[in-house]
């Protein structure tokens, strides 16, 4: 029998002799690699923690201490290790194991995140409650470098040295962001890996010191000058003791480093260094293309099942290309995600109009304002759901002072197994109360390219919004066209009502009308293209027709383009009998994309049965 498949929880690994634990690693990396090339997900991280979350989990008292993970895509390890290797084959899958960390799945899971940046601050807070409440627990934040470029993890680091908990920050360093690590910081975490630096610095510091006679205050400016040239320096200097870096990758010294530091009083950080991708050929070797991935074979790595389509994303990249290549004012901006975005085609082409900011969204918008001051075209490609972090920097820095800054923001819409924290569900209610805002949802990939040229076109703020996945399979016109801004389109009139769709929802709703007409209702289909501004003038056409009106949308009801439509009924007097179809009230689970739209009814069959319902 396997050790794995004896350890139901971590009290029963902290029984086990520490002589065993290379082997149990070797088990958990085997079972990671062969379930997740079934499911699809997280690979290249979730392989480089393994010895750290086994080491974290032998030396730490869980659940009673804490451990709260920056992002959960490094956590499978720990997952298998808290008594859910049974059902870690239903992973991202409806009904099964989230990809990321949640509450609600299990005691262990002490903070849920799917977005970037956070540990720190949710560590600080239950480390101050813990004081608070005359507890003894201890508290640990596992953050990845690429965590670290965001700003919300320097403002946890200078609370906590203010407030000086005892808690334990373990730096991941692997190297990478999802993409290449880039900026500054990245420089600085590249130099602490080099043992010849530490020990280049330590010797600078001595001879300097060495030339003064300053009695007993030596020692301190001794320390002092050693922390500003040795690794810890930025973190002595925001009140952390600094210890590494160590290596993530070897159980024995990760459980001998995490036992000696671990009742250290005060804000201590551990640099530990990893292998993104560890133990896995292909993924070592391609640590990007592993970071996340779908069905692939686990002895060659290849990916299986793969869509012949073109997906929204390369349409995006292949639009931005060709526009780039005629406006030498296009620049590109992305935070951390070249590939998922598809700013890695712009990035090669155009290296010097290209920025990859770090998982810093507020500093992309806002430095994509800047660029637009002095006549630079920038876009910034983000997923939706990462969007929300920079809502105050597109109000205020960029619509309130109507530059024209593009952007494009990939995964509108229900992502699938990647669940609640990356469905991008948010983004029509959250951006169309902006005033100075176009926000445009193309019906499918030859649209989009349109839209793209026409979003540079209209020197406005500009958001397009577009799905993940495989687009439609529709030919692609050979030269780009500008469309008319806030104008929908009839893609059939039909007598009994009229379907209003925005985006990824088009194609559905004329799948549904064919349903409606076998059954005796000829519905009629508009695509709107825009759900800010709203083309008022088509609605009154459809309203003359019918009186009858179903919105569909891919984003929340509250808000939403629904909403947007009820409001002008309202406000133009027009009496209509409208039925809002999109997503209700709640967070809606992971699943595969097809399931999700069938659940939540916005499938074509679905919102046929609805409209049938309500006006049959």
């Amino acid at each position: 029998m396997k050790i794995l498949d004896s350890i139901k929880s971590p009290e029963q690994l902290r029984l086990m002799d520490a002589a065993l634990l290379p082997q149990l690693c070797d088990e958990i990396r085997h079972t990671i690699i062969s379930t997740i090339s079934k499911t699809g997900g997280h690979l290249g991280s979730s392989l480089g923690a393994v010895e750290l979350i086994t080491a974290l989990h032998y030396v730490f008292n869980t659940p009673e201490d804490k451990i709260v993970f920056d992002t959960g895509h490094q956590a499978y390890a720990h997952k298998i290790l808290t008594g859910r290797l049974s059902k870690f084959n239903t992973i991202r899958k409806k009904g099964g194991l989230s990809g990321f960390l949640k509450i609600y799945e299990s005691p262990y899971d002490t903070f849920g995140a799917g977005h970037a940046s956070t540990a720190l601050s949710a560590a600080l807070g239950m480390a101050m409650a813990r004081d608070q409440k005359k507890e003894n627990h201890k508290v640990v934040a596992v953050v990845s470098d690429g965590c670290m470029t965001g700003g919300l993890a320097y403002e946890a680091l200078q609370n906590a040295g203010q407030l000086k908990p005892n808690m334990l920050v373990v730096l991941n360093d692997n190297q990478m962001f999802i993409s290449k690590r880039v900026g500054a910081l990245g420089s600085f975490l590249t130099k602490l890996l080099t043992a010849k630096y530490v020990a280049a610095a330590e010797t600078e510091a001595t001879k300097f010191m060495s030339n003064f006679e300053i009695g007993n205050n030596a020692l301190k400016l001794a320390y002092r000058a050693r922390s500003i040239l040795f690794s810890g320096a930025l973190f002595a200097e925001l009140g952390f003791r600094y210890y590494g870096p160590v290596n993530g990758n070897d159980i024995a010294e990760m459980t001998d480093v995490l036992s000696k530091i671990k009742d250290i009083p005060g804000p201590v950080i551990l640099h530990v260094v990893t292998k993104k991708g560890k133990g896995y050929p292909p993924a070592e070797e391609k640590p990007t293309k592993y970071h996340g991935l779908g069905i692939f074979d686990a002895e060659t790595g290849e990916t299986i099942g793969k869509s012949d389509k073109i997906t929204y994303t390369k349409a995006f990249s292949d639009a931005l290309l060709k526009l780039a290549k005629e406006d030498k004012n296009i620049t590109a901006i992305t935070a951390a995600m070249p590939e998922g975005t598809g700013l890695n085609a712009f990035r090669d082409a155009h290296p010097d109009r290209y920025y990859d900011v770090g998982i810093a969204e507020e500093h992309a918008a806002t430095f994509a304002a800047g660029l637009a001051t002095q006549g630079i075209k920038p876009i910034v490609a983000l997923y939706s759901s990462f969007s929300q972090r920079c809502y105050d920097q597109i109000q205020q820095d960029i619509c309130l002072q109507n530059l024209p800054v593009v952007f494009a923001l990939d995964r509108a819409g229900l992502v699938g197994e990647d669940g609640p924290t990356h469905h991008g569900v948010f983004d029509l209610s959250l951006f169309r109360n902006i005033p100075n805002l176009i926000i445009a949802a193309p019906a499918d990939e030859n649209e989009l390219q349109h839209l793209l040229k026409t979003a540079f076109d209209a020197n406005k703020p500009f958001i397009l919004r577009y799905p993940r996945g495989s687009a439609e399979g529709i030919a692609m016109d050979k030269e780009m066209k500008v469309l008319p801004i806030g104008k929908g389109h009839w893609m059939k009139k039909g007598k009994d009502l009229t379907i209003l769709a925005i985006g990824n929802r088009v194609y559905p709703a004329l799948k549904a009308a064919e349903i409606l007409k076998e059954q005796g209702i000829n519905a009629g289909v508009i695509n709107m293209r825009f759900a800010k501004p709203l083309d008022v003038k088509i609605i009154k056409e459809a309203v003359k027709i019918s009186p009858n009106l179903v919105s569909v949308e891919d984003n929340v009801l509250a808000g939403g383009f629904g909403s947007a439509i009820a409001e002008a009924l309202a406000d133009n007097g027009l009496k209509a009998d409208l039925l809002r179809l999109g997503v209700k009230d709640n967070f809606v689970e992971h699943g595969k994309q097809a399931e999700l739209y069938e659940d939540i009814g916005l499938s074509a069959q679905e919102i046929a049965k609805a409209a049938a319902k309500k006006f049959k």
